[in-house]
């Protein structure tokens, strides 16, 4: 097998980079900066990077089908013009428990978010999984966890995959696609006996899950039955998430994170906080769905 060609696309440093998105009508990778609160558009043909403050902590974001973007910020979902910059409230999942954080998110098919909060403190299983629908109703779908991370679905629609990276644990529910439910929780795999903890995911088009083992330094691929089948090393100890991008869905997008660099670990790592991307790893993505309202 060939090695793969990792190469520095977007240097950063951003504190805490998280979400990468490829809007494959823009030819463009969208993502953001969690800590430094923003979300980034870069273009690979002219390198060209552009920016939207956001005014609180952004976990994640979606492309709406009717234009712009779908975000979860500390304080709630909100609605993100493009156009203008404007950001709009639309809905806070949770009010009951404003020390926590909206975190990792993404689309199903159908166009519904999903999103995850997480303890303010990392520390409590405080937070939940929600749904968005596309009339902008929520619903909690489950509770208990501490820090929300690593949504995907298997290709065919009936395996939703979620992980509570502080719990070491990612979990594969039954998804019936129709109606957006979720059942029969259980332990898809375990990072507790390995380096790193399962941070963002994404599904390649054969099934196998792709998470970046955030302190480990590298890129796990996870056959469906929880099984890993390939590792890759990254020039950064904290990679935070990957999703497929590019022409062919074929180039590995991984976002990673500065702030949790160490002063012993900085001059080892000088890309942390960079965005990567991985080619030749001879398997393509899926593309990434837009939310429906």
């Amino acid at each position: 097998m060939v090695k793969p060609r990792i190469e520095v696309v977007v240097p950063g440093p951003f504190l805490l980079g998280e979400s990468p998105c490829w809007h494959a009508a823009e030819q463009a990778l969208y993502f953001v900066d969690a800590l430094r609160p923003a979300i980034h558009r870069w273009r690979p043909d002219d390198a060209a990077l552009a920016t939207w403050i956001m005014p609180r902590i952004v976990g994640s974001f979606a492309i709406r089908a009717k234009g712009g973007l779908i975000a979860a910020l500390q304080s709630g979902f909100a609605a993100v013009d493009l156009a203008d910059g404007r950001v709009t409230p639309l809905v806070d999942p949770e009010p009951e428990r404003p020390s926590n954080v909206l975190n990792d998110g993404k689309c199903d098919r159908r166009g519904r978010f999903w999103c995850g909060s997480r303890d303010g403190d990392l520390a409590h299983p405080n937070g939940a999984l929600y749904r968005l629908d596309p009339d902008l109703s929520t619903q909690r779908m489950d509770d208990g966890f501490i820090v929300s991370n690593g949504i995907a679905w298997s290709p065919d629609d009936r395996t939703m995959y979620f992980a509570d990276s502080r719990a070491e644990t990612v979990f594969a529910y039954d998804f019936d696609i129709d109606d957006g439910a979720i059942s029969n929780r259980r332990i898809f795999f375990e990072t507790r006996d390995i380096a790193g903890r399962c941070d963002g995911a994404t599904v390649d088009a054969e099934g196998f899950y792709w998470c970046a083992l955030v302190h480990g330094g590298r890129i796990a691929r996870v056959d469906p039955k929880g099984r890993f089948d390939r590792v890759i090393d990254v020039p950064v100890r904290h990679p935070t998430m990957c999703s497929f991008g590019g022409d062919a869905l074929d180039i590995l997008y991984v976002t990673s994170a500065a702030s949790m660099v160490t002063d012993d670990e900085r001059a080892a790592t000088p890309h942390a906080g960079a965005v990567f991307a991985i080619h030749g790893l001879g398997v393509s993505g899926l593309p990434e769905p837009r939310f429906g309202g």
